[in-house]
């Protein structure tokens, strides 16, 4: 499998993160949460037309309706920021969420013709009754090799209890990993503030490269 089809893999599966319709199910296993949001974020993906097109506006809608139950975004957002995380004011984390959010939508979004004609199965969960962490492991078969996606989760207790991902990983690569040691560079050179002002650069650049008609 060559790089640039591993690449289209990552986005493909990742977006299907992002794509997955939530029901309130407090008791539901890991194991069957994944199994469940997988598939029913890959029949989102070939159903909704404006997802197969990189519709940014309505994948940011589905995320915000149907996805953020399932997440910790908070904790996967510090994690990426790092120690820097314990220095920001509330108004910073708050800016560096929806930025960060809005950085991986824009992101995925073009990965959603990727997600097509795949098929998963989700691996035995090792994990004892009373754990509060764990790693479920999947597998996604398609062209070429199969690809391992892994999920981490936390259970979380109180309103909207449950269990929520904050971190996967492909192939050996975990994405908030993967954007902590770039968000570290930018903190080193600028700080928390030159962090926000480069992610939003970076969102609007990516929106005017969204925006422009495809060629052909």
């Amino acid at each position: 499998m060559n790089r640039r089809f591993l690449n289209q893999w990552l986005l493909a599966v990742t977006a299907s993160l992002f794509m997955s319709v939530p029901v309130h199910a407090a008791d539901e296993a890991p194991d069957a949460l994944i199994e469940r949001l997988t598939r029913e974020a890959l029949d989102t993906m070939q159903a909704d037309k404006a997802v197969q097109a990189g519709d940014v506006a309505r994948i940011i809608e589905l995320v915000d309706e149907k996805v953020m139950p399932h997440l910790n975004f908070q904790r996967m957002t510090a994690s990426a920021v790092g120690p820097g995380w314990r220095q920001a004011t509330p108004e910073q984390r708050k800016r560096l969420e929806s930025e960060f959010k809005t950085l991986l939508v824009r992101t995925y979004s073009g990965a959603m013709s990727q997600a097509k004609n795949l098929s998963f199965s989700v691996k035995p969960l090792r994990a004892a009754p009373d754990d509060k962490e764990v790693i479920v492991r999947t597998l996604i078969t398609g062209r070429g090799d199969p690809v391992q996606l892994d999920y981490r989760l936390e259970k979380t207790p109180g309103v909207g209890a449950g269990w929520k991902i904050y971190n996967l990983n492909v192939l050996g690569v975990w994405l908030v990993e993967t954007y902590r040691s770039q968000f570290a560079q930018e903190i080193s050179a600028k700080g928390i503030d030159g962090l926000i002002a480069t992610l939003t650069e970076r969102n609007k650049s990516n929106a005017v490269a969204n925006a422009k008609p495809a060629k052909g």
